[in-house]
């Protein structure tokens, strides 16, 4: 069990998003050390779209009985950082600790979610629409943010590449940025990645990095849909994220690390005025590039860089039907087939779903096969191919 002590970061950027375009700003990074010297093994963990990356990747619960230390067995990055690997956890802009522009006008919220706002701090002076009526990030500007964490590392890390995990959507951060960064990257594991096959921006490869025309991005915000697009912050409510969670004690726990990544969500929800029981607010973005088109790009996943993808079967949010449409229609194994090198590997895990790292055993395995594969390239003794772990154990090949 790792007592490891986090150094806190707080990394300059020059911000690409429009509500604060070109305002220096700072990202939190989180990083663990071990401290033994020699050659620098750089991780760098990403969060997805809604939740922090310190509730995802370092939940540290209270000591459990008779125990002077807390409980850190559900951190994946100390358990990396265990292994003698330098880990490092960011939260783009719009998450976590870092800056939120936009987003402590309770106005910008999500127009169809203000009820959520309704006591506190109170909504009814707001209008129909946004007082900032577009989205608050956008593809450009999150490659912009990991693009300054990567330098960061690389600097403190003798240039060594950096090994990407990304849960969820941090897919589409991290693997865009992978495929124009090739040289930045030693690895890619992805947990859950979310991948619109047909996405946005899927008929013309040769121009996949640049903003969609007629945008004006970066400088300009998209807003089209309206519906869509037109506020910056989504909000999520303590039961809505707790029905994801099947021990009613770990989500408490999971709850109460959400709030201490947002000094000013915690003061909001909540049917009581008075006594809010926080929200979990969270920036809304326009993506692009990342398709079945893109993907292929270079050839880089699975030739220049290495990925291995962990998935569970159970799993609605990153697998959903193909009738939903373009953008909202996501799979794990389109990706994985679209993936162009041999060097990839890919398992279905059973029993799991989109968030395995808030069940014990699930999180337990999860970090054993992470390790291994960035530690050999080899998870259980094979190194290429998509797999199925069934409930005993038992692997086998899939479909």
């Amino acid at each position: 069990m790792s007592h490891l002590e986090p150094t806190n970061h707080w990394v300059k950027h020059t911000s690409s998003i429009p509500a604060n375009f070109g305002e220096e700003i700072k990202l939190f990074v989180r990083e663990y050390s071990d401290g033994s010297g020699g050659t620098p093994k750089p991780v760098l963990m990403l969060h997805g779209r809604s939740v922090p990356a310190l509730p995802g990747f370092d939940l540290v619960l209270p000591p459990p009985g008779g125990s002077p230390h807390p409980d850190t067995s559900y951190s994946w990055a100390q358990a990396l950082a265990d292994k003698g690997y330098d880990v490092y956890i960011m939260d783009l802009q719009g998450s976590g600790l870092s800056p939120r522009p936009r987003m402590d006008d309770p106005c910008n919220a999500n127009p169809a979610q203000r009820g959520l706002l309704k006591t506190n701090p109170g909504t009814g002076h707001c209008s129909a629409t946004a007082s900032y009526p577009s989205q608050l990030g956008n593809s450009k500007s999150e490659w912009d943010e990991l693009g300054t964490v990567v330098t960061f590392i690389r600097n403190r890390c003798a240039n060594e590449q950096v090994s990407f995990i990304g849960w969820s959507a941090a897919a589409f951060v991290m693997g865009p940025y992978t495929l124009q960064h090739p040289g930045d990257v030693a690895r890619l594991f992805l947990l859950a990645p979310m991948f619109p096959p047909n996405g946005r921006w899927s008929t013309d490869p040769a121009a996949a990095f640049a903003p969609p025309p007629g945008t004006g991005l970066p400088t300009k915000a998209v807003s089209d849909p309206a519906a869509a697009f037109g506020f910056p912050m989504n909000l999520t409510s303590k039961a809505g994220l707790q029905a994801g969670i099947s021990d009613a004690t770990l989500a408490d726990h999971v709850w109460r690390a959400i709030m201490d990544s947002d000094s000013t969500g915690k003061k909001w929800g909540g049917a009581t005025a008075g006594a809010p029981e926080g929200v979990m607010r969270w920036r809304n973005s326009y993506w692009w590039g990342w398709n079945r088109s893109t993907a292929p790009h270079g050839p880089t996943l699975g030739s220049t860089v290495p990925v291995c993808i962990v998935y569970g079967d159970q799993d609605r949010t990153a697998n959903t039907p193909e009738e939903l449409g373009p953008v909202l229609h996501f799979s794990v194994p389109k990706l994985y087939q679209a993936i162009p090198g041999a060097d990839k590997l890919m398992f279905r895990v059973e029993g799991w779903d989109h968030n395995p790292v808030w069940e014990r055993k699930a999180n337990q395995l999860l970090q054993h096969m992470c390790v291994k594969w960035l530690e050999d390239k080899k998870v259980y003794g094979v190194q290429k191919g998509s797999w199925v772990r069934d409930l005993d154990g038992v692997l086998s090949p899939s479909e």
